[in-house]
């Protein structure tokens, strides 16, 4: 098996097993969490007007459901995910809200749009984990109309985002044998380099690529901080499968991580990202 489908497997594995029922079952967390990032890319796409919209890993749908909300029943708006939990998980909170949006459950990196076409291509940490970017972009830019724009948020790096990076790094002493990634490797940094954006999109066939950086003030209730303890993550191996005391000493090594960003009922932390625009003509 080649490098790019073992990465495929990996991610597939993992956001359809461990991970991804660990984020259905810590929603409201995560969209707490996150939602000053979708308030971001709603504004933004707003201020557009477009007729339809896709959400690329869309997750438990929060970005998604935002923007049909904020657009109303003149736009289409879909959410594609590869993981079946989160997909579910969308389409229940769709239809309790009630609000006509739609979500596919399968791969953006190849998935066959048909003959709609979108005028806005949007995610929310959504697109820094394909195995093959490049392959992934150009299969997007194939979905979209021809002035379609694109707006995507991404981590910058672990090194500007301690919070985000903590488990890692704190895990890594007690793993010597753990394999070591490159920085474009799927996951959440993926997208971290400037210059690897800006070639990934421009071979995947998008034009007129930005990046700015922005910083964005974060916070969710530190009673559900453990969670993010003890929970799976895509960028910590799965601890429940350690010895048990290497598994405790990583384990209270992440809640040191943790501790400085505790305060009082709060977790606060500061998102660097970029926000990524394009253009597919």
């Amino acid at each position: 098996m080649s490098a790019k489908n073992d990465l495929k497997s990996e991610q597939t594995d993992l956001w359809n097993g461990r991970v991804g029922a660990f984020w259905v079952e810590a929603q409201e967390t995560f969209d707490a969490m996150l939602r000053p990032f979708a308030e971001r890319i709603v504004e933004d796409i707003t201020a557009l007007r477009p007729k339809a919209v896709l959400d690329i890993g869309c997750g438990s749908g929060a970005t998604t459901l935002a923007l049909k909300r904020a657009l109303g029943d003149g736009t289409h708006v879909t959410g594609i995910d590869l993981s079946s939990p989160l997909v579910q998980n969308a389409i229940a909170r769709a239809s309790a809200d009630g609000l006509d949006a739609t979500f596919i459950r399968a791969d953006a990196s190849e998935h066959d749009f048909g003959a709609r076409k979108f005028d806005v291509l949007t995610s929310r940490f959504g697109v820094m984990f394909f195995p093959d970017p490049v392959a992934a972009f150009a299969n997007l830019r194939r979905a979209a109309d021809e002035q379609a724009e694109a707006v995507f948020i991404v981590w910058r790096s672990p090194d500007e985002n301690p919070f985000m990076s903590a488990p890692p790094r704190a895990a890594a002493p007690f793993l010597p044998d753990m394999p070591q990634r490159r920085p474009t490797d799927p996951g959440p940094f993926a997208f971290a380099d400037p210059d690897h954006v800006r070639s990934v999109l421009s071979a995947g066939g998008w034009t007129g690529i930005d990046l700015q950086p922005i910083d964005v003030a974060c916070r969710f209730p530190s009673a559900a901080l453990e969670d993010f303890i003890e929970r799976p993550s895509p960028v910590v191996p799965d601890l429940d499968a350690l010895d048990a005391d290497v598994r405790t000493e990583i384990l209270s090594a992440i809640r040191a991580a943790y501790a400085p960003f505790v305060d009082g009922a709060d977790v606060r932390f500061t998102g660097c990202c970029w926000i990524i625009r394009a253009r597919a003509g």
